[in-house]
């Protein structure tokens, strides 16, 4: 990993730098053109959950999500990293009753629900946590609708096709794969190949390819048809039903129910997050260094956010809520905070549109 990254985030405590996050930031418009580059842009990283709405192409463009009837609750949480909340499991659950599955076809693993409140008010109902509550579960239920769809034009029963859908090798891999080096560009034969949390494989991806791929997302620009129809139907899904994606107090849903279709963010794993920014034509894809996510990605965003995208003065001072947080100690009193760093303010308003 390289060294040599910018600060991005610094951590204030009685006026200084208390700590700092370094990290590498890329925007681009459709066409490739670079808006804005801070730090190593060109180094494979995995996107892991950043992704997600990338790989839920293939269950629009194909025609499945129609064909099984799936609204706009649905395709929002094929999208989702989701905090495993009662509406959460609740979509999980009817997306697989399309196809005549439950919970138990589902190969991303069971963890208990993201959402403090959720996981007691199951343990308090004597339940235990399955699939459902996995914060992939709508990702990989999207996965198991198209399997059967694939499955039943191919002649085969769908369930004999469900088992190790996981794999690489599988069919429906292979296409949410193709789907995935398509709308980015990435050679992904030739990348660094891991296994996500959720069993179904990451592939190293540069943070302009990926940022490319949220422009195209995001404009469909670039894009077949049928890809930019699919696209343009996520983004309104999604837009429609932000709470799907994350749920109560996270970052993607509030910032989605404010900004509406102007904005669509994804958190990823590790310091990852990605956007597209549709009123600018623009992607946006970022890495912290040292993998922190809520503490210092979401700030890198905020601030991507306020700058890139025009904001009234009530949602500019909503983004720098997220951009120079506060933080409080245990007796309430302010000690310091989170700030976007100089160097990343710079870079990004010197790439800012006119």
């Amino acid at each position: 990993m390289t060294t040599t990254n910018p600060v991005l985030v610094e951590v204030m405590r009685g006026g200084a730098v208390e700590s700092a996050h370094r990290g590498a930031l890329a925007v681009l418009d459709a066409d490739g053109t670079i808006a804005c580059s801070l730090g190593d842009t060109t180094r494979p990283i995995f996107p892991r959950s950043a992704v997600k709405a990338l790989q839920a192409l293939a269950l629009v463009e194909s025609g499945a999500a129609d064909r099984l009837r799936l609204g706009d609750e649905a395709l929002a949480l094929a999208c989702a990293s989701h905090n495993g909340e009662p509406d959460h499991t609740r979509v999980a659950a009817d997306m697989l009753a399309s196809v005549g599955q439950g919970a138990g076809v589902l190969e991303c693993g069971v963890h208990w629900p993201a959402l403090e409140s959720a996981q007691r008010d199951l343990a308090a109902r004597g339940e235990r946590p399955n699939a459902l509550h996995n914060n992939c579960s709508g990702k990989h239920a999207g996965f198991v609708c198209l399997a059967c769809v694939m499955a039943s034009d191919a002649g085969h029963e769908p369930r004999s096709w469900l088992g190790g859908y996981v794999s690489p090798e599988h069919p429906l891999m292979r296409e949410i794969t193709a789907t995935l080096a398509g709308i980015t560009g990435a050679d992904l034969d030739r990348a660094p190949r891991g296994t996500d949390g959720c069993s179904i494989p990451t592939y190293g991806i540069a943070l302009r390819a990926l940022a490319l791929g949220f422009a195209r997302l995001g404009t469909g620009t670039g894009l077949a048809p049928e890809r930019a129809w699919a696209a343009q139907r996520l983004r309104a899904a999604v837009a429609a039903h932000p709470f799907m994606v994350a749920g109560t107090g996270r970052f993607d849903t509030l910032v989605m129910q404010r900004l509406g279709a102007r904005a669509f963010v994804k958190v990823g794993a590790e310091g990852v997050y990605c956007a597209a920014l549709p009123e600018r034509g623009l992607g946006v894809a970022l890495k912290i260094d040292d993998g922190s996510t809520v503490r210092a990605a979401e700030v890198v965003m905020a601030a991507a956010i306020e700058v890139l995208v025009p904001l009234n003065d009530d949602e500019r001072t909503f983004m720098r809520a997220f951009s120079e947080t506060t933080m409080l100690n245990w007796s309430g009193l302010e000690v310091g905070g989170l700030r976007a760093s100089a160097a990343l303010r710079s870079a990004l308003a010197a790439g800012a549109p006119p």
